[in-house]
């Protein structure tokens, strides 16, 4: 299993067009083959700052993923909203443990 973690700072002048490309991103990514979950938040001590969770059942969906055509849409909005650096983390999993 792979894991993809972003946090993406958001222009505060431009929230909502943020909040409406990140609903599309997280609605169509959670429809791809693949992709066991793909959730957007938005943090709950700094309004302006939306993490992406997202979990695959293997590297042919992150690669999927990433070159869909509406991953790259999503790319090609981005500095319009962006309100500094995007983070991006991958993580390989070979086992979890659901706790609760």
């Amino acid at each position: 299993m792979i894991l993809q973690y972003a946090v993406i700072p958001i222009d505060p002048d431009s929230r909502d067009e943020a909040i409406e490309a990140l609903t599309e991103l997280g609605e169509q990514s959670r429809a791809e083959s693949g992709v066991v979950d793909y959730r957007v938040t938005s943090d709950v001590d700094d309004e302006h700052t939306v993490r992406i969770v997202e979990q695959y059942e293997d590297e042919e969906a992150v690669e999927a993923h990433m070159t869909s055509d509406h991953f790259g849409t999503f790319q090609e909005r981005l500095p319009s909203f962006a309100g500094g650096d995007v983070e991006l983390y991958k993580y390989e999993v070979s086992d979890s443990t659901q706790l609760m």
